[in-house]
């Protein structure tokens, strides 16, 4: 199929309510794993932590290190009423791409204070469509926004975020803030696991990308190549990047640890080597798009009719990956960001 006769339709799917994973394991590396062959198109069904013996000891695995930051953030009109804001996209050091639930009512050059605390403001900059560019005072550290903002858990979670959702949204390695969400593949590692990975010998780096709230952005056009994909921040250290050029030089597998670092690899991927530095990347990934920058990916299950689903589908193939999902539904595999995980190689 040609990309310009994918409609949203070819990647819609059944999904029981009762496989939306709400909350997480008790333990990381419980979850499951089911194991895709690209070669033959045989399944596995494994626990997570079995990873290391499926992996092959040259192996160079790539995580997204990005540390999910508090940005959901309750702020207070000049009229008393209250508004939610969900931060987007860092666009400076202090203004912020958001969305609102109040957005009929709110107007450009509005100062709101926060609930929490009244000295800390932000001012409505401008309006595009849903979101909205406010200017923040002071700058929305870490910090502040951990005084100030919850958790901002995806909307197929249906319930309020609890304290343990500040651990367990967050990966064990996470470390440059500025994420609103979660690179989710990276949420079944635990350090004991990356520790039998480093005792095998297998290598791994990490690159950031932001994970934007974009990423749960609906496809609104039914012709897929009609839809206009969010940006994301990125950053790969050039120790990184030779690490990675060394690997693909030597004939050893890269191995995506989620969605987010594939984009960030295939993102700076020139003349057969990874780019390093600082970018923004729109990258839109679908059938029949051709991955060239990584070897095998660990992802967890997608939303029907999403960017990632359309991802992993050119990763692995079309039908090869609908009748996966197929499979993973009638063995009750849990989904998204709290749920299992799949290893594509």
């Amino acid at each position: 199929m040609s990309s310009s006769s994918w409609r949203l339709s070819d990647f819609d799917f059944e999904l029981p309510e009762e496989l939306i994973a709400q909350y997480p394991l008790d333990a990381r590396d419980e979850s499951r794993l089911f194991v895709i062959n690209r070669g033959d198109g045989s399944y596995l069904h494994e626990t997570f932590k079995s990873l290391p013996d499926l992996l092959r000891a040259d192996d160079l695995l790539v995580f997204n290190d990005s540390r999910v930051i508090p940005a959901r953030i309750f702020f207070r009109r000049e009229s008393g009423g209250l508004s939610e804001f969900m931060l987007v996209r860092r666009l400076s050091d202090k203004r912020w791409l958001s969305i609102s639930n109040k957005s009929a009512r709110l107007r450009i050059g509005e100062t709101l204070r926060s609930i929490s605390n009244e000295e800390v403001t932000i001012r409505i900059i401008d309006r595009k469509d849903e979101y909205f560019e406010i200017e923040s005072n002071p700058e929305f550290t870490e910090d502040i926004l951990s005084l100030i903002g919850n958790v901002p858990l995806p909307p197929y979670i249906r319930r309020e975020p609890s304290r343990e959702d500040i651990e367990r949204y967050q990966t064990v390695y996470a470390k440059t803030p500025g994420g609103v969400a979660a690179p989710t593949a990276g949420l079944h590692f635990t350090d004991d696991l990356l520790a039998r990975l480093d005792s095998k010998g297998i290598e791994r780096v990490c690159v950031t990308l932001d994970v934007s709230w974009g990423t749960f952005q609906p496809v609104r056009h039914d012709s897929v190549e009609d839809h206009d994909m969010h940006t994301e921040s990125y950053h790969i250290e050039e120790d990184a990047a030779d690490k990675i050029n060394r690997a693909r030089k030597e004939g050893r597998r890269i191995v995506s640890v989620g969605t987010t670092s594939l984009r960030v690899l295939e993102s700076t991927f020139r003349d057969g080597m990874t780019v390093p530095g600082k970018g923004e990347t729109a990258i839109f990934i679908y059938p029949p798009y051709e991955i060239k920058a990584v070897n095998a990916l660990i992802t967890n299950f997608h939303t029907p009719k999403s960017t990632l689903l359309m991802l992993v589908a050119a990763f692995a193939g079309y039908d090869q990956i609908m009748a996966a999902y197929q499979e993973a539904i009638r063995e009750k595999y849990r989904f998204f960001s709290y749920g299992d995980a799949m290893l594509i190689q």
